[in-house]
């Protein structure tokens, strides 16, 4: 079976799902301030940028490796992000 991977399509779906990621770690960081309006935001750029890595890797089940790529590089920057924030004291 070969492998005709498109790298501009490959791209797309690290990056959408690196996004994606970063979206949903933001997401949550809102639900758990209480931020109603912010974690809404969030929600809806989440399933925006979802869509294109969903629609571009069912052509080619070869781009869930990918997308499982940008997801972990998402969430990771995301994270390491967040962490350098100063925290409020309760």
């Amino acid at each position: 079976m070969p492998f005709n991977i498109d790298p501009w399509i490959a791209l797309g779906v690290v990056l959408a799902t690196a996004t994606t990621d970063a979206a949903y770690v933001f997401f949550n960081a809102a639900v758990v301030a209480r931020h109603r309006i912010r974690a809404a935001n969030w929600s809806g750029i989440w399933y925006l940028l979802s869509a294109f890595a969903v629609i571009s890797y069912t052509e080619h089940a070869i781009y869930v490796i990918f997308a499982a790529l940008g997801s972990w590089i998402g969430a990771f920057l995301s994270v390491s992000w967040l962490s350098r924030a100063p925290r409020a004291r309760v």
